[in-house]
């Protein structure tokens, strides 16, 4: 028990050291203006967003940019009317596109994705959005100023989540902070380190690094498109990827089973649909996260010390995230809780995925790897 112990104080104090600064609440977006000019395309896939639409829609026509600049819905076969109450804002700089059938190999979003960019015309600058995302009118002219900045190829944001039900307070600004854990935001704004990562909330990109990456084409099959695009772009471009305080999503999750599901749709895709991996993700997680509070609760000696040391510093890194949310730092010391019911969810995922139910998503599912 002692070895073991040892060993999780340590792997704490490489993460507090060493990865990436992790824990801290990363670069933050902040309103600016842009000193150019570019074309600049929105494109938005939805599929049964009826509740949100309309919201979304107007918050992007109400942008405050010195560009013209226009947004394609892509439809992607709604049966909600969602793409009925797009049409009825009748706005000229809004284009509804009725999705195509999905050929095979394409995931859904990533297929409705290709369709709005191929009616984005002469855009020098594409911003992929979710149907889920408000955006306050100083959004796109600050991405399209952070682009310019550095030249970047990509520039991408963690948007504000919902944060409003007892769930949602006890599981959602851990979401946050287990991403950050998987791509240290510093790492991936690095262009000398490999690793690559976007929110897929609020993505702004070249045309050209589409063009040299191939275009959506590249990364049609894939589940985790963000990453997979952002990976992409990283290998010959310049990406950024930080927190927006300038848009929010208004997606709810109102209960635990909410968030189990959405964490469980992709979880095992991250392990690559790897038993092993899963094996080693369950008990590396089990030594970071569940062993300091258990040997600090039923240990003696050096054991419950060390492992009090080890429950402090987690704790300890999960405040600034707690201090962006808002929420009191009584969750900290529950963080090794939060990281049970996340493990849990990996674990179902992959449980879904050999019962052949594979990624469920508005209607659709995809099993293995690809669509």
């Amino acid at each position: 028990m002692l070895t073991l112990t040892a060993i999780s104080a340590l792997i704490w104090v490489y993460l507090l050291l060493f990865h990436g600064r992790f824990w801290q609440t990363g670069p933050v977006l902040t309103a600016r203006v842009p000193s150019s000019r570019p074309v600049v395309a929105i494109v938005v896939p939805a599929r049964d967003e009826a509740e949100t639409i309309d919201a979304v829609l107007r918050s992007l026509l109400a942008q405050d940019f010195p560009q013209a600049f226009r947004v394609i819905l892509v439809d992607d076969n709604s049966t909600d009317g969602t793409g009925d109450i797009a049409r009825s804002i009748a706005d000229p700089r809004l284009t509804v596109v009725p999705g195509a059938p999905r050929p095979a190999g394409w995931s859904g979003k990533l297929w409705a994705v290709s369709q709005g960019v191929a009616r984005a015309g002469d855009a020098t600058m594409i911003l992929l959005t979710d149907a889920d995302i408000v955006h306050r009118p100083q959004h796109l002219a600050t991405l399209v100023a952070r682009a310019e900045r550095g030249d970047l190829d990509m520039v991408s944001e963690m948007v504000e989540l919902a944060c409003e039900s007892w769930a949602e307070r006890a599981l959602v600004p851990a979401f946050v902070f287990f991403f950050q854990l998987l791509y240290p935001f510093d790492w991936v704004n690095d262009s000398l380190r490999p690793t690559a990562a976007a929110a897929g909330g609020t993505i702004l990109i070249r045309t050209r690094a589409l063009d040299r990456i191939g275009g959506v084409e590249a990364v049609r099959g894939a589940l985790i498109d963000d990453v997979a695009l952002a990976t992409a772009v990283k290998r010959g471009g310049r990406i950024w990827l930080g927190h927006s305080a300038l848009a929010r999503s208004v997606r709810p999750y109102p209960g635990v089973a909410d968030i189990w599901r959405m964490v469980a749709r992709t979880a095992y895709v991250q392990l690559r649909f790897s038993p092993f991996i899963l094996l080693g993700t369950t008990l590396g997680m089990a030594l970071t996260w569940l062993l300091p509070p258990a040997a600090a609760l039923f240990g003696s000696g050096l054991v419950r010390g060390l492992g009090l040391a080890t429950w402090a510093m987690l704790a300890g890194s999960y405040l600034p995230t707690l201090r962006r949310f808002g929420r009191s730092y009584f969750w900290a010391p529950f963080l090794p809780l939060v990281a049970a019911f996340y493990m849990a969810a990996t674990i179902g995922s992959a449980v879904n995925h050999y019962r052949g139910r594979g990624v469920a998503w508005k209607g659709r599912a995809y099993q293995g790897a690809g669509a």
